[in-house]
């Protein structure tokens, strides 16, 4: 009876012993789970730190490029209205200047957010780095379309923005390069829409389009700097109003 009694409580140790492991192994795979969820949230965080602006939350310029790139890569046939409007404030650095950083943010997180609103939820507006934004559009617009949401979006852009004490009013330039006439890469679409939106700067008509061509006016290819490119300045901006 005595050994008997030994050997179960051999048995029953042994089982006690195997319940500790056990219990050890489920902690340990608990905890290795917890540490994996963690590092997929950081990457999933450092992805998006990555791909976004620290200030205004739009996806930044890298972000944007790769977007760009992908929906390049997916435009088969070519269609015809695919396009990338290229933003920057006027006269912001002399607000930044006279009001201070604070201001200038609160100015370009306020714009920001305009901008998000005023696109749809499918295009991409983003922070290209100072007072400049892009947005890339999800569908193939026409001409006429494109002058109607410049025209929205420099509206949406120039109401009157109440900053603690300071009643401020900035005005974006536009320009808008449409695929895949003005560009077939990111690098060459934006460069174009860059180059349209310093016209549309210097001319203060609010958006300009940019389109290459052959044949065009010389007197017009030198008014805007480049030999071979004509621009169509958007100078009736008040002319075609958004709904």
């Amino acid at each position: 009876m005595t050994q008997l009694q030994a050997k179960l409580q051999e048995e029953i140790a042994r089982h006690r012993e195997v319940e500790r492991e056990v219990l050890a192994l489920r902690a340990a795979l608990v905890n290795t789970r917890a540490e994996l969820t963690g590092a997929e949230a950081r990457t999933r965080q450092a992805r998006y730190l990555a791909l976004h602006d620290s200030l205004t939350s739009l996806p930044n310029r890298g972000c944007f490029r790769e977007h760009l790139k992908h929906a390049l890569a997916g435009v088969t046939p070519p269609r015809p209205g695919f396009a990338v409007l290229y933003l920057d404030l006027d006269e912001f650095k002399p607000i930044n200047d006279r009001y201070g950083h604070d201001a200038g943010d609160e100015l370009l997180r306020i714009t920001a957010a305009r901008l998000a609103c005023a696109v749809r939820a499918e295009d991409m507006m983003s922070r290209l780095g100072g007072d400049e934004f892009a947005c890339l559009l999800a569908d193939s617009l026409n001409r006429q379309q494109l002058a109607h949401l410049a025209c929205k979006l420099v509206d949406t852009v120039s109401a009157p923005v109440q900053i603690g004490g300071l009643a401020l009013t900035v005005r974006p330039s536009i320009g808008i390069a449409i695929y895949p006439a003005d560009g077939a890469s990111p690098e060459v679409l934006l460069r174009s829409a860059d180059t349209a939106m310093y016209h549309a700067k210097r001319l203060h008509t609010g958006y300009a389009f940019f389109e290459r061509c052959t044949g065009a006016d010389p007197r017009r290819t030198a008014s805007a700097g480049r030999s071979g490119l004509r621009y169509f300045p958007g100078s009736a901006v008040s002319a075609i109003r958004p709904d």
